[in-house]
């Protein structure tokens, strides 16, 4: 029977070949993967956009459904409560005709507040609709914007490996030339005080700083000769 510490072992290797392998794909199609990216959060935020401008129709049409249902039933309660008056003033003084006509006028205006009253029973109905239309593009738009929030961070994630990878091709150069340097300072006799605080993080995959101990071994590949050609740093040995 297998030992499980070795069973782990290698799963673990595998895993971390899988994550090797697909660091590599994504770095090869980044250029592509992120115009996608980016086109997809342009399409979202154009979605967004679009579902705002309607927000606001619908907002704006539900603010004047309900200022002109309150208005009209405070026209048509006036108008019950003018004829009222109309008609009390009429029957204090013995106006029999204008007891009639306030008479009249009252009924009218009953009337006027019973159809003003079905006509706000059917506008309630109209702004009630509207505030679940509301709420429903509220939804639409908060998903609108968790979407690319989403895809905006996978976005992000794809920047920081190629930064990375970046970072650790600029450390590269950046050690071949150290390389050389450290080379110089051995055949001249020079201490090389000035690097051995040198640590320079690795990104990415890997773990770990590049330090003096690099340019001290890799020093080594260079004679003086490889040290004359100003105009060409040679890769003699990648750092690892």
């Amino acid at each position: 029977m297998c030992d499980p510490r070795i069973v782990d072992s290698r799963r673990h290797n595998a895993d971390l070949l899988d994550q090797k392998i697909n660091r590599r794909e994504t770095l090869i199609n980044s250029q592509p993967l992120m115009a996608g990216y980016i086109e997809a959060m342009n399409t979202w935020k154009a979605d967004e956009q679009e579902l705002n401008e309607k927000r606001q129709s619908l907002s704006t049409r539900l603010e004047q459904i309900k200022q002109h249902a309150v208005d009209d039933m405070a026209k048509a309660r006036q108008g019950e409560m003018d004829a009222a008056t109309a008609y009390a003033h009429a029957v204090a003084w013995g106006d029999t005709e204008g007891e009639k006509t306030a008479n009249a006028d009252a009924q009218k205006a009953a009337k006027t507040l019973a159809t003003a009253a079905e006509h706000d029973r059917r506008q309630g109905l109209i702004i009630s609709a509207l505030e679940q239309e509301l709420l429903t593009v509220d939804r639409y738009i908060a998903e609108a914007q968790e979407k690319h929030k989403g895809i905006e961070r996978d976005a992000v994630w794809l920047s920081q490996t190629v930064l990375e990878e970046k970072w650790n091709e600029a450390a590269k150069s950046l050690f071949e030339v150290g390389e050389r340097l450290w080379a110089n300072y051995n055949l001249l006799g020079i201490d090389q005080v000035s690097l051995l605080k040198l640590a320079v993080p690795q990104a990415g995959e890997r773990v770990g700083n590049w330090t003096w101990h690099q340019l001290s071994e890799r020093s080594r590949n260079y004679g003086a000769q490889d040290l004359l050609q100003l105009d060409d740093t040679p890769a003699r040995q990648q750092t690892e």
